[in-house]
């Protein structure tokens, strides 16, 4: 029994697997698709970003948050043991003065991360910035 419905913001009709469940609705699902919430989301954050910033810091301190936080960068350790080990490895440069961090080779924003390119080179990094961080790694997966 295949079902669809009609999204009432782009009024395309899609199979139900599109819309997010939701159990106050009468099929037991929103009225918008993915699509359109994500997009909708996505505006909010941008328009009111500072809010938004203020109540993720104040989220990501709540107990559950951070024993999730604590138990996702164990598992991202024991991954890949390299990762932690370069991490390592950049902060002792830093702090002998071996290596200084740069703006963001993207942007030119003045906070930055070090990107590995390859786990291999510990100190072989691309100064960038999260937003572009988040994204080299997003153009990583693709390749």
């Amino acid at each position: 029994m295949i079902r669809s419905k009609t999204c009432f913001k782009c009024k395309t009709v899609k199979l139900l697997d599109e819309f997010y469940k939701h159990n106050a609705m009468a099929d037991g699902h929103l009225n918008k698709c993915k699509k359109c919430n994500k997009k909708d989301a996505l505006e909010h954050r941008l328009k009111n970003i500072e809010k938004v910033r203020e109540y993720d810091k104040r989220r990501a301190k709540l107990p559950d948050r951070v024993k999730l936080a604590l138990r996702v960068n164990q598992e991202w350790r024991v991954a890949d043991k390299r990762r932690a080990q370069c991490h390592n490895a950049v902060a002792r440069a830093i702090r002998n003065n071996k290596l200084s961090p740069m703006p963001c080779v993207r942007c030119g924003e003045l906070k930055s991360l070090a990107h590995h390119e390859d786990y291999n080179k510990p100190l072989d990094v691309m100064w960038l910035c999260q937003p572009c961080h988040k994204q080299r790694h997003k153009e990583m997966v693709l390749i």
